[in-house]
């Protein structure tokens, strides 16, 4: 079963991944916290359905769960900024190298050992990825020079084109290593207890963010203008609820087919956003 929630997590990252861009606006400075904002109160309306269908929830959950909570939340805030600056079809495949990351460290402090078909199918997942965020970044560059097209620097060779998806890639990984740590090697909490904590806290960071953004920047939005990113977060949401019980029946080859779901949204992004 871990197998069939692994990839529908894969479907529901790659769907969301093409509404993030299409609700990324680089001249909008806010449309990062703008998208924490959808994807906090899509995944507080979850977590309040699990608990009045009977899912135990403490309080103290929010803590033990924190730090996986924060690197997750950390890490796709960078990729939100990130979106501004970077094509979807480059972006993804740089941040989903995460998938390196957390298998690596995962192979190296979980006793689980992968077998050796299965090792195959991990470093070709990984190897694929990388190679195919060099081919889309290629491309990209050729297709702007045969049409001529004359955009700002920093949204190809500079820093902050690059740092925001590689960030995503560390924090990320690291995210997905503590994780299988907590929901499958040590079993520290049970993935409903992890997912409602998890989305709690995302609900907490969008009330904040509300704040920030209607009471000291005085910023006007509605859920009709922000429709592209609420749409991305009904798919994050769905993609995150499939993500926790994967990782925790198999965290160790979860995590090498989760993160290749940068192929579905590159595939989306040439189809749908040229």
């Amino acid at each position: 079963m871990w197998f069939v929630n692994a990839l529908l997590c894969f479907t529901g990252w790659g769907v969301a991944d093409l509404f993030y861009k299409k609700g990324s606006k680089q001249e909008d400075k806010y449309s990062q916290f703008k998208i924490v904002f959808a994807v906090g109160i899509i995944m507080g309306i979850q977590a309040l359905i699990m608990i009045i269908k009977g899912q135990p929830f403490e309080p103290f959950d929010l803590i033990k769960y924190l730090p996986v909570s924060a690197m997750y939340i950390l890490s796709m805030f960078l990729g939100y900024v990130g979106l501004r600056y970077i094509e979807l079809s480059v972006s993804s495949p740089i941040q989903n190298s995460s998938a390196a990351v957390s298998t690596i460290l995962l192979i190296i402090f979980c006793s689980y050992k992968p077998t050796a078909i299965q090792s195959v199918g991990i470093v070709a997942l990984i190897i694929g990825v990388f190679l195919l965020s060099l081919l889309e970044k290629k491309n990209a560059d050729r297709e702007r020079l045969l049409a001529k097209e004359k955009i700002d620097k920093k949204y190809t060779i500079s820093l902050i084109a690059i740092i925001f998806p590689l960030l995503y890639c560390v924090i990320d990984g690291l995210g997905t290593f503590a994780d299988g740590l907590y929901l499958d090697e040590y079993e520290i909490m049970t993935e409903d207890a992890a997912l409602v904590a998890y989305e709690l806290t995302f609900f907490i960071c969008a009330v904040l963010v509300f704040i920030y953004l209607r009471f000291i920047k005085k910023e006007k939005f509605s859920i009709v203008r922000e429709r592209n990113r609420f749409f991305a977060a009904i798919f994050e949401t769905a993609g995150q609820f499939f993500y926790v019980y994967a990782l925790s029946e198999n965290a160790v080859i979860t995590a090498p087919i989760v993160g290749s779901y940068c192929v579905l949204s590159v595939l989306l992004s040439r189809v749908f956003l040229k």
